[in-house]
């Protein structure tokens, strides 16, 4: 084996072990799968025990040594891991409970008091009511609240990507590009808020309970040599800061080049275009760190995303699950089927993806539509639809990042499960009018991640030569014109003007919900 640098990836339903060379080919990986990905011990809660995280991490790397690897060819360590999952830590490293994770939609309803001169923030108008949304969502609020004893124990509060790296390193610290949620950073100046700042109050949290933050690139630490004996790697490998698993991504995926913005296709979806300069691309929702020092992701995202793919398998796809099992394949290749059985448009029916509501565009009370419904149409029209839907709310997202941003896009670079397949990313080529590309791995989160151990290696002298290096285009598609026009049509005329008119009715139907809960 030719010398690989490890690059672990912690998603929400597996965590991979994965081993890149410098030229970013995967040499090799092994996957383990957490079943079930969440706990839920009471509605809308997902929690997962850290400690599984870790033994995941450990079994992974185990295995790709059984797999006939040399791992003392690996030249350094580095992770990446969902972002906006926190973990709680007592004074011993030792989690206190198990931890919360992005997809947890509980609220706090009994918040922690204020000092008297910051309550005046949560009555005023427009900044009032981020700073109570804020405030409600915050994981570290609701352990203050209604876990007291425990939170007085509570020393350290770290991300999943940062839990592992201590337990790599026995260190607490984590890379400036994985600090996402509710936390006391400050994302313009990418540190921890000053001491003193409002954010410390409104969270409960103090400075003294995060990790130190260290640049992509940058060393976290060295492997402990226990961990190192455990794992059959090399003691005191440098372990290198890398980023959250939507940034490493957009890097692994070539999103940092002038002109190109990112699509990625997973549970969440979302579109970002890379600035060097900091921008909101919604007031008071900040642009969250790259994985490249300095830089910001200018993003919308929306929440469901290709989860919706999942939805529709589970509602309407047993035909497509039962042929999957027969043909040793899954669901989602079958489904492929059904966007080709219908023209684009979808022979008029139209799709809002807000099966999962949002912050301010879309607000909370959004939720999903469909709208064009005629005796002709079948599961393959609502199929295409879906796909549809969420491009033209990724296109909506991408117009007002350029919007703000003053770029233009030139080129879209896809990654997620949902870029796997032809047939919806010819469909996304269609509707921007742009080119598609998907890069030669589908693992572009551990390719990102080990991009950033590349450069700290010295294997390249900056980014962009580090990204010519490292990655290559799998396969493009080029938009059909006719197609496209179609599309643009239907998007101006129809699609945008859907949420405006359909506002007032959602705020009806939350306040009718309220009313009958």
């Amino acid at each position: 084996m030719t010398d690989a640098i490890l690059a672990i990836d912690n998603g929400t339903q597996s965590l991979r072990a994965l081993l890149f060379d410098a030229e970013g080919t995967l040499l090799d990986k092994s996957q383990v799968h957490f079943s079930p990905p969440y706990h839920s011990p009471q509605p809308g809660a997902a929690e997962m025990d850290a400690e599984i995280y870790w033994q995941a991490l450990v079994d992974a790397v185990k295995r790709l040594g059984d797999q006939g690897n040399t791992l003392t060819r690996v030249k350094a360590v580095t992770v990446t891991a969902q972002r906006t999952s926190l973990v709680f830590l007592d004074r011993h490293g030792v989690p206190l409970r198990p931890a919360v994770l992005w997809t947890d939609q509980r609220q706090c309803r009994d918040l922690p008091p204020l000092p008297w001169y910051l309550r005046p923030l949560g009555w005023l108008p427009y900044i009032g009511h981020s700073f109570n949304t804020l405030r409600r969502r915050a994981f570290s609020n609701m352990l203050a609240s209604y876990e007291p004893r425990l939170w007085q124990r509570c020393a350290k509060v770290v991300q999943v990507g940062g839990y592992l790296s201590y337990r790599l390193t026995g260190l607490y610290r984590d890379s400036t590009a994985g600090q996402v949620g509710y936390l006391p950073f400050d994302y313009k100046r990418q540190r921890w808020a000053p001491q003193g700042n409002w954010r410390w109050h409104a969270l409960s949290l103090t400075p003294s309970q995060m990790p130190q933050l260290v640049a992509p690139g940058e060393l976290l630490g060295h492997l402990a040599d226990e961990v190192a004996e455990r794992l059959g790697l090399p003691a005191q490998l440098p372990v290198v800061a890398a980023g959250g698993d939507k940034a490493c991504e957009i890097l692994g995926s070539g999103g940092h080049q002038e002109g190109v913005a990112s699509l990625s296709f997973g549970t969440t979806a979302t579109v970002n275009v890379v600035s060097s300069r900091y921008r909101e691309i919604v007031p008071l929702m900040p642009a969250y760190p790259a994985a490249v020092a300095g830089e910001y992701l200018c993003e919308v995202m929306l929440f469901r995303g290709f989860w919706m793919v999942s939805w529709f398998k589970e509602q309407f796809g047993q035909l497509e699950q039962l042929l999957a099992e027969e043909q040793n394949t899954v669901a989602e290749k079958l489904l492929d089927q059904l966007i080709n059985a219908a023209e684009p448009g979808s022979e008029g029916l139209i799709l809002q993806p807000y099966w999962g509501a949002g912050v301010r565009q879309p607000g909370p009370e959004a939720r999903g539509a469909i709208i064009g419904f005629g005796d002709h149409h079948t599961r393959a029209h609502l199929y295409r639809a879906i796909i549809e839907g969420l491009c033209y709310g990724l296109k909506e997202g991408l117009d007002r990042v350029e919007k703000r941003c003053g770029s233009h896009t030139r080129l879209l670079r896809v990654s997620g499960g949902g870029a796997q397949s032809d047939a919806i990313l010819q469909l996304t080529a269609d509707l921007f009018g742009l080119p598609v590309e998907r890069a030669h791995t589908t693992e572009t989160s551990g390719l990102g991640a080990a991009l950033c151990a590349a450069l700290h290696l010295g294997w390249y002298p900056d980014v962009a030569q580090a990204t010519r290096g490292m990655i290559r285009v799998g396969k493009r598609f080029e938009p059909n014109p006719l197609h496209h026009q179609r599309y643009r049509t239907l998007y101006r005329e129809v699609y945008l003007k859907l949420y405006g008119r359909l506002h007032p009715l959602y705020h009806r139907l939350a306040r009718l919900n309220r009313n009958q809960g």
